[in-house]
Parts: C-alpha cells; structure tokens; sequence
C-alpha cells in the first residue's frame, strides 16, 4: 500500500513537473521563447514591412472572398476583408484610425475603437519586440487550453489602457491564438499551419472570428520588407476633400477663442474625474475618483473639490477647500492687477506689451506641424472638417513650445460653420525633455483627447478630456496614469462677487445638456 502510494505521489510530482516550467516563467520569459522560435530578435528588428494576402471563406453562409493584412513599422496598419464582393476595411496610419465598412462609408474612429487600432498596429508592426520601449505592459495570466493544444495566456496592456491577449503553444511557443477587440468589434485570431518565410515564421492558415462571424482563412502569399507607400493607410483618397487655407483657418479659429473668453466667465459648470495608475505590467494600483465645481476668472479655471470616490465632502473638508479657492481667486486678481499695471505703464512709454504665453497657442502648430488626409465628416451631429497632422521635420523649432508640438501626431474635427475645434486627438511619437531630462521625461505614446462643445448657442465649453501619461520625474520617479474627465451642468451666472466660492449665483437659465 505505501509502495503504491510513493508511485502515485511520484508519477504526481512528475505530471506537475512537467507544467512547472511554463507556469514558473513569468510574461517576460515567454515573449522572449516566442521570439526566438519565430526567428530571433536580430531578424525580427529588420522586419520593416509585412504583408499577408489569402483567400477566405466565411463560415455562415459559405461566401468566399480575399484577406489582407498590411503591417508596416512604427505603427501602420492595414487590414481588409471581402467576402461576397463586400468589404471591411481598417487602417491606422501613425495619426488616425479609420474604418470602411460594406456600405462603402469611410469614417474616422474615435476614442476606445482608434485607440485599439493604434495597439494593434504598435503591435504588430513591432512584432513584440521592445514592449518596454513602447510602455506595453505583460503580464502572466496563467495556462490555457487552446485547439486541444497546452498554452499559456499572457495580458498586454497599452500606454492608454487597450489589453489584449495572448496565448502561446508550450511545446514550441509559437503564437497560437490573439484575442482582443479592434474596432469596437471583439476579435479572435487562431493561427496554425506556421512555415517559414525569409527565416522568420509565418502562420498560414487563420481563423478569424469577429463579432458573429467566423472566416478561415489561407495565406497564399507573404511579402517581407517589400516597399508599402504611405497612401495605403491613409483615409480613402476619393473621401477626401480640397484641404482650406490653414493660415486663415487657424486665425479665425484663435480669434473666436479669444471673442468666447469673457463669455465663458459667465459660467459655472461640473467637471469629474477619473484617475487610474498602473506598475509596469499594466496592473491596476491606484484608483482615484473627485468632483469638482468650477468657473473661469481672467482666462483660468477656479475648482472646487466637491466630492470624492461618489460621496460628497464633509462640512469641515468642504470650508477648507472653499477657503483654499478663496486664496487662488484672490492670486488670479493679483496677478490681473500687475498685469494690467504693466501694459498701462507700457502704454504711458508708448511701448507694447508683448504677452506671454504658458501654452502654444494655435499658431505654433501651424508652423511646427504639417496636415494631411482632409475630409468631411458628421460628429456630434455637425458638419465637420477632419484632417491628420503630424511634426513638419523640415522646421527648425526656436521656442520649447514648438519643440514640443513638433513631437506631436494626431487628428483634429473642425466645425465647418463655427470655425472651433470639436475634437483633438494627439500623441508624442518621441520622448520629450524638459532640462535635458533632468526635471522630467515625457514618455512617447504619451497621448490626449479633448473635446468641447457649443453651450447655450453662444459659447463653446469643453465637455471631455482623456490623457495617457508616461512619464518620469528627476531621473528617478516614474509614474502611468490615466485619466478621464467629463464636463457637466453648465450653466450661467453673474460675478456680483467672489467671496461665496461654493454656489455661485445662478440665472434662470436651463443647465446645458452635457455628453457622459
């Protein structure tokens, strides 16, 4: 009886064993056996370009049709299905995600869904090399069974939140399935039949599952570092339109910004937020929720804490935070004061004061940056302008601000009858230094969203912002930190005085609708 005991214990420790390699690696470990089976970082690296074309056949109905995939470094990504003549493009082009669906209708992606085509294009485009490089945390989920095959799962998680999953064989860590939503639309890719192509493997058969529909899919051809032009990932030519003359544009827009900033003191408002950070591996460590009450005073915003994680302040948290916007009010009115002082002295000299700026102002993306890909689109119900922008490398920046904005790649919405920006997407394609990197290192991929909206049919109020920050402080402290904020219950009031900070005096006019 003990002997057959000490045989079972044994032929336990034996099958436990033999899953303790895979279940012992961490993330980390597995990318790097992944790597090296599909031909090495060293060939990997100078995969510049990839292209998969095949026939596909789409389960439901038997339709058959072709498969594309476009991958090219840093980040662009292409890929198209047809099936029974009808097509399913998208596309990321380094400043914009797009989709082109079967009715044949070409539109800017926003939000979540670009943001989960710019993951997979950083992504496929880099082959999984550099996740660090490219602030892309992993981490060991645990094992998993995928078409009968022992797999272990590992979680990537992006600079601006996008998880995907991967699952690796155990036997010959070969990438087996990738699952994850793109688009808007959860996505699963099941890869098999690999073979080699130029030394780096290459899986020739897929199934494809997105949203309801299942395509299996055989590659028929794979193209290494041949030459893709920039035209196939952006927006479709025939959407485009004529682009307008920026330099007008641009001063009619920071002219009306100028001609709302007194309009929009006459306003109070809610404004929420979200602040999430991660460690490296795209965990969740902090989650911090506050609300705030607001106004504007001389072109700032004057909060007040209001609430914190749903719960409103107590009476004793709230009279400190009162009397703290009490004393930033009256530093707003000393600081109008001086200035104020300094252009009537300049004015007595008959000298002009030239204004200083704390941030870049339009302008300055006008000269550092150059635009691309113009269309008209439907946002928010309004007939807007959409174009890409991106560095101009041919400008050499004098100003901080314009070395900053220059490092800048995104997409911005222009309402075509006001003339204000709608919408403001933008990352930085590299590290930005601020005192050599001494005081502080702003991580590439670092990215913000804006939004604002026109309120009460007189003035143009921002409603959503959203940013991805990497960042590191004194060479040392590093942080990644989301953050969503929402603008809410607008609505107007008269600045008789400033000593109640809580409740500014209301007008009889309705709260604004706001978007959540």
């Amino acid at each position: 009886m003990r002997m057959r005991s000490l045989v079972r214990m044994f032929l336990l420790v034996l099958c436990l064993g033999g899953a303790l390699p895979a279940l012992a690696q961490d993330a980390g470990k597995i990318i790097d056996q992944y790597v090296k089976v599909s031909g090495g970082s060293g060939k990997l690296s100078k995969l510049q370009t990839l292209s998969l074309e095949g026939s596909l056949t789409r389960a439901s109905d038997g339709k058959t049709g072709t498969f594309t995939l476009h991958s090219k470094a840093p980040n662009r990504y292409y890929m198209e299905l047809i099936a029974a003549g009808q097509p399913e493009i998208l596309a990321y082009n380094g400043k914009s995600a797009w989709r082109l669906s079967a009715n044949g209708e070409a539109v800017t992606l926003l939000g979540q869904d670009a943001l989960q085509l710019e993951a997979a294009s950083t992504l496929a485009a880099s082959h999984l090399l550099g996740l660090k490089k490219s602030k892309i945390g992993a981490a060991y989920v645990g094992p998993a069974n995928v078409s009968s095959r022992d797999a272990v799962e590992i979680e990537l998680t992006t600079a601006t939140g996008v998880k995907r999953q991967l699952y690796f064989d155990v036997s010959s860590h070969l990438l087996l399935k990738e699952s994850g939503a793109l688009g808007g639309v959860q996505q699963e890719t099941i890869y098999d039949d690999y073979r080699p192509e130029n030394g780096i493997q290459v899986a020739r058969r897929l199934e494809f599952h997105r949203g309801n529909e299942t395509y299996n899919i055989v590659i028929n051809r794979v193209a290494a570092n041949q030459t893709i032009g920039e035209r196939v990932f952006d927006f479709p030519r025939k959407s485009q339109v004529q682009l307008p003359d920026l330099k007008k544009l641009f001063a009619e827009i920071d002219a009306n910004q100028k001609a709302t900033d007194k309009i929009k003191e006459t306003y109070t408002g809610r404004r929420a937020s979200e602040e999430t950070e991660f460690d490296g591996s795209g965990k969740v460590t902090k989650v911090q929720r506050e609300e705030f009450t607001f106004f504007y005073l001389n072109g700032e915003e004057i909060s007040t804490l209001v609430g914190k994680d749903g719960k409103p302040l107590s009476e004793t948290e709230q009279a400190k935070h009162n009397d703290q916007t009490k004393k930033r009010i009256e530093e707003v009115q000393k600081k109008q004061t001086k200035k104020d002082e300094k252009e009537e002295k300049a004015r007595e000299q008959g000298k002009q004061e030239k204004e200083d700026k704390d941030e870049p102002g339009i302008e300055v993306f006008l000269r550092a940056c150059q635009f691309v890909n113009p269309r008209h689109e439907r946002f928010r119900g309004q007939d807007v302008l959409v174009f890409d922008f991106e560095g101009n490398p041919e400008y050499k920046p004098r100003k901080m601000a314009e070395r900053v904005v220059q490092q800048l790649a995104g997409v911005v919405w222009v309402d075509e009858k006001m003339h204000e920006v709608a919408r403001l997407e933008a990352y930085f394609v590299k590290d930005v230094k601020f005192g050599g990197g001494l005081l502080a290192n702003l991580q590439k991929g670092t990215s913000f969203i804006f939004e604002q909206a026109f309120v009460n049919n007189e003035v143009w109020l921002p409603t959503y912002e959203e940013a991805h920050v990497g960042a590191r402080f004194l060479l040392v402290k590093g942080i990644k930190v989301n953050e969503v904020t929402r603008y809410s219950d607008y609505r107007r009031f008269h600045v008789e005085t400033l000593s109640t900070v809580a409740k500014p005096k209301e007008t009889a006019d309705p709260p604004d609708k706001q978007r959540n």
